[in-house]
C-alpha cells in the first residue's frame, strides 16, 4: 500500500534529484516475525513477575503503558512527518532553480521519508503489543484521547476518535481518517449480573450476535460509545480480535444530559446497516425507537442475558 507521503512525494516533478550522496539510514522495518517474537517473549517474562505480587492488581494499567509507549512513538514521528511534508510543498513552490535550494529539498524528501518508515515501523510494533495486550486482559487497546491509525495496513485495525472523524468529514477529507465500510452500531449499558456465569453468558451473546451480523457485513465498521465499563468494552474486545476498525462516540460531557442524545443524533447520521441493542439506559432506549423510526434494522437483544425480548415474555395460560 502507497502511504500518504509516497503518493504527496510521487506527484512533484522530483526525478533531477539525487539522494545517494546524503547517506541515509536504513528505511528498513525491523523483521515482522523477530519483532512479534521478541516483544512476545519480553512481555510474557515481565507479566509472569506480578500475579501474586502487590503489583498484581496494576498488572492492566502496566500494560497499557507498553502499547503506549509505541503509540506515543509513532505520534511524534506522524507529527514530523507532517512537518517535513509541509517544507517540502514550501520549497517546491519556492524553487529557483539554485544548487542551494535543490540540497535543501533533497534533505527534506529524506526526512519525510525516514518519518514515514519509523512511523510505520512503531505501528506495526505498537499493534503487536495491543494484540499481546487484548490476549492478557481481554479488551481492546486505546489511547486516553485521539484516534488509533495504522497507516500501513490500510486501518484495517484502527479505533478512530468520533470527534477527529468528524472534523474530518466535515473538511472533505473523510477518508484520511476512516476505511471504506459499512456502519453498524452497537448500544449497550453497564449492567450488574447476580453470578458470574450470568456475566459471561451476555459476553457470549455479545460476540455471537456480533459474529452473526458480520457475516452479513462484510465490510462492517463498529461503531460504539466507547463505555470501558459497559458493554461497549466486550464489543470492542470483539472487534479487536476480529480485526474490524472501530469508530468511537464519546460522550461530549459539555452538553450535560443532552450529551446521551447527541452521540445518538451523531451514529444515526451515519445511516448505519443494523443497530445491535443489548440492555441500557433510556438514552439507549430512544436510540432504538429513533432508528425504528428512520428504517434502520435493529438486532434487538434488549432480554435478559441478551436474548431477544420476547423470548422473556410470559406464554399466556391456554383459556380453559
Amino acid at each position: 500500500m502507497r502511504t500518504t507521503i509516497a503518493m504527496q512525494i510521487a506527484q512533484l516533478e522530483l526525478g533531477h534529484l539525487n539522494c545517494a550522496d546524503l547517506e541515509p539510514t536504513s528505511l528498513d522495518p525491523p523483521n515482522a516475525e523477530a519483532s512479534a517474537q521478541t516483544l512476545s517473549a519480553v512481555w510474557s517474562d515481565l507479566f509472569a513477575l506480578f500475579p501474586d505480587t502487590v503489583l498484581e492488581l496494576d498488572t492492566e494499567e502496566l500494560a497499557w503503558g507498553m502499547v503506549n509507549l509505541f503509540h506515543r512513538a509513532a505520534a511524534k514521528r506522524a507529527a514530523a512527518l507532517d512537518r517535513a511534508t509541509d517544507e517540502v510543498r514550501l520549497l517546491v513552490a519556492e524553487a529557483d532553480g539554485s544548487e542551494v535550494h535543490a540540497g535543501k529539498l533533497e534533505e527534506q524528501v529524506v526526512r519525510a521519508q525516514r518519518a514515514e518508515a519509523s512511523m510505520l515501523a512503531l505501528e506495526s510494533l505498537r499493534e503487536i503489543a495491543a494484540d499481546l495486550y487484548s490476549h492478557e486482559t481481554g479488551h481492546s487497546w486505546r489511547p486516553t484521547g485521539g484516534s488509533r491509525l495504522n497507516h500501513g495496513v490500510g486501518l484495517t485495525s484502527a479505533v478512530v476518535d468520533a470527534r477527529a472523524f468528524l472534523q474530518a468529514r466535515r473538511e472533505a477529507n473523510r477518508k484520511a481518517l476512516m476505511p471504506e465500510g459499512t456502519p453498524v452500531v452497537f448500544a449497550g449499558g453497564r449492567l450488574s449480573f447476580p453470578t458470574t456465569d450470568d456475566a459471561k453468558a451476555v459476553a457470549s451473546s455479545v460476540w455471537a450476535t456480533l459474529d452473526k451480523v458480520c457475516e452479513r457485513v462484510g465490510d462492517l465498521v463498529l461503531v460504539h460509545g466507547g463505555d470501558l465499563k459497559g458493554l461497549d468494552r466486550i464489543a470492542s474486545s470483539w472487534a479487536e480480535r476480529r480485526h474490524i476498525p472501530q469508530l468511537v462516540f464519546g460522550l461530549d460531557r459539555r452538553l450535560g444530559t443532552r450529551a446521551g442524545f447527541r452521540r445518538n443524533e451523531q451514529m444515526l447520521v451515519l445511516k448505519p446497516r443494523y443497530v445491535v441493542a443489548f440492555p441500557g439506559s433510556g438514552v439507549l432506549e430512544r436510540l432504538v425507537i429513533e432508528a425504528k423510526r428512520l428504517g434502520i434494522a435493529v438486532v434487538d437483544r434488549r432480554g435478559p442475558l441478551g436474548t431477544h425480548p420476547k423470548a422473556a415474555q410470559p406464554i399466556a395460560p391456554t383459556p380453559r
